[in-house]
């Protein structure tokens, strides 16, 4: 009840701080822009971490969403740890503050050096995804003389129903080791003297909504640790991932993702065994919400059929609709007027330079600013260059 009022708060100060935010202030900064409000982050990581620590949960931010070093040093702040997929991950995580004692190291193509920077560092854990990958660190863990400590990624075979290209979970993606290869991979580890087992790790996809998916991978948990016991076989950490999804339609009503629900599944479906300590790696949940992409109307064209909004961002800003077909709320920031219906679309040669069909907007004229929401997560990282175009900026208010 408590976080639900707090929702409600904020979705009320959220629209009198849209309507009262002078909007010339945008017109000092290029487009197209990141905007990130700070207010919603911080609200956002205070309520994260107060429900995780209700429910004794170690909560590490996934790098790969948002790395801007701005965005990095706030969540740092809040004390969560860093979950990375990279040797560079590991370098923005420690240069924003995150302890290495904190940090995770995922990823299905770990390189030698990555390995080797994340061994000198002394991070907490290496989330391994392969028998190949394990033999490489211990091999580079023994010349360093030094004990890495791991966690096996497992494949739990799990539908997470949500975008092709964000399921990580099942047999045929490439991400982790089948259940049906434990065994062999545990057989494995008893030659080696520089790895240590501390956790098993397991992560189903991305934006997903529905409750049940997060069930049935607490069952599967449930099941291994119950085969594993009778084996005499326990590890200390158990990482179920992240994946929580966020409301994209209503950013304003939903600007807190639903972290109490996430947690309470597990609370009460996942039967931990005495001292294990229960992890979890949430991005999107944690930064989509505070980000928009700002980006200035260049043309207002008329077709046979159609109107297009062609704006200054493209592709190369936000490529999420062009690559998943994801949707995101537009509105026009500076227009009041009547609503129209147009084809917001960016100026990239590519016909998939598109971010929303048929989208509703206050009649829209040259130079107006046009708000692209919820892209906090997975916008200003994987922006590129594309058509030799510069990166997008950002403001951090």
């Amino acid at each position: 009840m408590q976080n639900k009022f707090y929702m409600t708060l904020y979705f009320y100060i959220s629209i009198l701080y849209k309507y009262m935010f002078p909007i010339s202030h945008f017109n000092q900064v290029k487009t197209p822009f990141y905007y990130y409000d700070k207010t919603l982050l911080n609200h956002t990581l205070s309520t994260l971490t107060r429900l995780a620590e209700d429910r004794n949960f170690v909560v590490h931010y996934a790098i790969k969403a948002n790395a801007n070093p701005g965005i990095l040093k706030i969540i740092a702040a809040a004390g969560v740890g860093a979950d990375c997929v990279s040797g560079g991950e590991i370098k923005a995580a420690l240069a924003a503050g995150f302890p290495a004692k904190k940090i995770v190291f995922a990823g299905v193509g770990k390189a030698d050096w990555e390995i080797e920077y994340a061994l000198e560092n002394k991070i907490f854990c290496f989330n391994v995804e392969s028998a190949e990958e394990l033999a490489v660190i211990e091999e580079l863990a023994r010349k360093k003389e030094t004990i890495a400590s791991v966690a096996l990624r497992l494949n739990p075979n799990i539908d997470a129903h949500t975008h092709e290209y964000i399921t990580t979970g099942l047999n045929e993606n490439k991400f982790g080791i089948p259940l049906e290869m434990l065994d062999g991979v545990l057989a494995q580890m008893q030659n080696y003297t520089h790895v240590q087992l501390v956790g098993f790790h397991f992560h189903i996809g991305s934006q997903i909504l529905n409750m049940e998916s997060f069930r049935l991978l607490c069952e599967r948990i449930n099941r291994l640790q119950d085969d594993l016991a009778r084996r005499n076989i326990q590890v200390k950490h158990i990482n179920v991932g992240g994946g929580l999804g966020v409301d994209y339609d209503n950013p304003d009503k939903n600007p807190i993702p639903d972290f109490e629900s996430y947690f309470n599944v597990f609370r009460d479906n996942l039967d931990l065994r005495g001292g294990q300590q229960l992890h979890c790696e949430l991005g999107r949940a944690v930064v989509c919400q505070c980000g928009s992409l700002i980006t200035r109307v260049l043309y207002v064209k008329k077709s046979l059929k159609k109107q297009f909004v062609i704006v200054d961002a493209g592709m190369t800003d936000l490529i999420r609709p062009a690559l998943y077909q994801a949707h995101h709320y537009i509105e026009n920031i500076t227009s009041d007027m009547a609503e129209q219906q147009y084809d917001v679309v960016g100026p990239i040669c590519e016909s998939s330079d598109c971010f929303g069909k048929n989208v509703t907007l206050n009649a829209t004229e040259r130079g107006d600013l046009i708000a692209i929401r919820s892209a906090g997560a997975y916008g200003e990282i994987m922006a590129s260059q594309y058509n030799c175009r510069p990166l997008p900026g950002s403001l951090i208010e």
